[in-house]
């Protein structure tokens, strides 16, 4: 039996990969802010879901959250950074100290708590850590300068690390997860011109699509395919690249923003 280490469990996506897991027979320890959400988890799966309250703006809460996941098995084995937040803000209306809030969740969290169980990872001899960024960590837009920053890093966190255990010759290895906007409710009111092209995912199918891209170990998930095309896009020059990033939607689809 696995153990799993998953932040933001309480809801969206971390939940629902949760929940996979824990019906595919794991132990899962649930990272999150929301005490009552992982206590019912827990009540639900008894002996299986293991609740780790953790507020991961602080450094001593992720340290004891680690703690807590390596006294399950002594290692974790799978360890999911799905945890986010975002504003839906211009860089001129964001105040410091949610961009900072930002940061802490989305980008400093992962680092914390990836050096806090890596270790005990390479001391098992197995691992494998799982980076939920975004389709905005590939393309930025308009009223989302502070998300798309972190998962920009997000995505660099990963190559970095993955390139770092190759070097390594570690048994340990990971994936980054892209995905265009999911109807968890973080990012209601969000539009798409062409949903034939860029459809808004439903949770469901996400989750279904992370936990496949898990099992099978795949070194980045991109959803819905279109947003591979990113890559080509790249190529243009840059006034060509934001003029077909207009036609597509993609810089108004946060014009209507009304998420947590």
């Amino acid at each position: 039996m696995r153990t799993i280490a998953i932040t933001g469990a309480a809801s969206g996506v971390g939940r629902g990969l949760a929940e996979r897991f824990l019906a595919a027979g794991d132990r899962v320890v649930g990272m999150d802010i929301q005490r009552e959400a992982l206590d019912a988890l827990a009540a639900a799966w008894p002996g299986r879901f293991h609740a780790a309250p953790c507020d991961l703006t602080r450094q001593d809460q992720m340290e004891q959250a680690a703690r807590a996941a390596e006294s399950v098995s002594g290692s974790v084995d799978i360890l999911i950074h799905s945890a986010g937040i975002v504003a839906g803000r211009t860089v001129i209306e964001l105040d410091p100290e949610t961009l900072e809030r930002i940061f802490r969740v989305n980008v400093f969290a992962p680092f914390a708590l990836t050096r806090l169980l890596l270790p005990g990872m390479l001391r098992a001899g197995r691992g494998h850590i799982v980076t939920v960024a975004s389709a905005g960590g590939l393309v930025a837009t308009t009223r989302m300068a502070a998300y798309a920053s972190s998962k920009f890093a997000a995505v660099g966190f990963d190559e970095a690390l993955r390139l770092e255990l190759r070097s390594m010759q570690a048994p340990v290895t990971t994936t980054v997860i892209c995905p265009y906007y999911i109807d968890t409710g973080m990012f209601d009111g969000v539009m798409t011109r062409f949903s034939w092209l860029l459809p808004i995912l439903s949770t469901r199918e996400a989750v279904d699509r992370m936990y496949r891209a898990i099992e099978k170990r795949k070194k980045r998930l991109i959803m819905p395919r279109f947003v591979h095309a990113v890559f080509l896009a790249r190529l243009l020059p840059v006034t060509w690249f934001d003029s077909l990033m207009t036609l597509l939607g993609v810089t108004s689809s946060m014009d209507e923003f009304s998420g947590r």
